[in-house]
């Protein structure tokens, strides 16, 4: 099976929680995301369901053009993988998917990264958790912490990672011809937007 692409994309989107934990970690990218294509129609995280409440989060598809995410600076990343991991990738994210209802936000889960304690939880993930257990499995990939413990940073400054875009993510549509007012190649998306 030939190699496929997966799109890491970082963000800052500004928000009161991006911020605390940015005071937290001194990073600027404090967000995580799973691209299945290159036009990023297909971006997958957990953050909030609703722009104007951060209390209510869990399983998020993301439109890269919404208000709340299209001004945030942000860093794409394309990471190879083989024709396998990306059917599992993609298996994974559908999976959650069809039960999103039962997924929550890791909230507790972040208080575990800083006190070093591994909070288990089923059915609730944090963005780099979410998307360290996806990447988990891919050789390409070395993470070298459980995913209860990996932060956006520990994803971005690993090996086989190629830097693809850095700027705004409105203007990232520059780079592919994609206009966010055609019906046709605007995404159609449930969720709109993250933590």
């Amino acid at each position: 099976m030939k190699s496929k692409t997966v799109y890491l994309l970082f963000t800052d989107t500004g928000s009161y929680l991006s911020r605390l934990i940015h005071l937290y970690t001194r990073e600027p990218l404090n967000h995580v995301s799973i691209a299945l294509d290159r036009e990023l129609t297909e971006v997958y995280s957990f953050g909030r369901k609703q722009p104007n409440n951060p209390f209510i989060g869990g399983f998020v598809k993301e439109d890269i053009f919404s208000p709340y995410l299209n001004q945030s600076r942000c860093e794409i990343y394309e990471l190879e993988v083989t024709g396998k991991e990306y059917e599992s990738i993609k298996t994974f994210i559908k999976n959650i998917e069809i039960d999103k209802d039962k997924y929550r936000y890791n909230f507790i889960g972040l208080f575990g990264i800083m006190m070093k304690i591994k909070i288990t939880r089923q059915t609730a993930f944090f963005c780099s958790q979410f998307v360290a257990t996806i990447l988990q499995n891919v050789t390409s990939l070395s993470l070298t912490k459980d995913p209860y413990f990996t932060t956006p940073e520990d994803i971005r400054s690993a090996p086989n990672l190629k830097l693809v875009y850095e700027g705004v993510l409105l203007s990232y549509k520059d780079t592919m011809n994609i206009d966010p007012l055609s019906p046709t190649e605007q995404p159609s998306l449930s969720y709109i937007s993250n933590f």
